[in-house]
């Protein structure tokens, strides 16, 4: 029995992590345009453009899409793209930018957040140096639930645009958002995370 519970907790702690993310998330994302509410500014959240062997990704791909047709839909006025910019050569939101342009996004209405390590710090970053308190989030689906989780947990009222497919990935990528929401529900209800940088105020689309 007790060599059971040792492997029941961890999968029990798993269960309820995916619960509580799924529950906070409910209602909130949509893949349908035209049933999104209007907001001033969406998120985009940041992903490398290319994966193994320099072949596109796919993830990517879908965010830049579904990023452009909001803004062009009129669903929002501004972009505020977040991601990792680690080193000269690895830039997320530079390159995010650059292919939002060159889908039609005017680039005076894209802003960069060069600080979003995670997607905890570009919630986070989004409310306290941004000054959003609302948005709609841009990723996938399974993305887009803890982005809403971690939003609410933010005090950012958040709506979703689920880009891609919507199904739940499979394989090293699925392990990874189990565990990643696992972390979420730990980083917000008992370790109280914060972002690695904060800074001044920026405003958005006021540059």
């Amino acid at each position: 029995m007790a060599l059971a519970s040792l492997f029941a907790l961890p999968l029990l702690t798993v269960l309820a992590c995916q619960l509580i993310v799924l529950t906070k998330a409910a209602g909130k994302h949509q893949d349908v345009l035209s049933a999104l509410p209007t907001n001033r500014v969406g998120l985009v959240l940041g992903t490398s453009k290319f994966v193994a062997k320099g072949r596109h990704n796919a993830y990517y791909t879908q965010r830049i899409t579904a990023a452009a047709k909001l803004y062009k839909a009129g669903k929002v006025e501004y972009l505020l793209v977040s991601g990792d910019n680690r080193t000269s050569h690895y830039n997320e939101p530079v390159t995010m930018k650059r292919d939002l342009v060159a889908a039609g996004v005017p680039k005076e209405k894209i802003t960069c957040d060069f600080a979003g390590f995670r997607t905890l710090d570009s919630l986070v970053r989004a409310k306290e140096i941004f000054g959003q308190s609302k948005l709609t989030i841009v990723s996938q689906r399974f993305h887009n639930e803890r982005a809403l989780f971690l939003a609410q947990a933010s005090g950012i009222d958040a709506v979703a645009y689920d880009a891609g497919t919507g199904e739940f990935p499979q394989g090293k990528t699925a392990l990874r958002e189990l565990l990643a929401r696992v972390q979420a529900v730990l980083d917000v209800g008992v370790l109280h995370t914060r972002p690695k940088f904060l800074g001044e105020h920026i405003a958005i689309g006021k540059e």
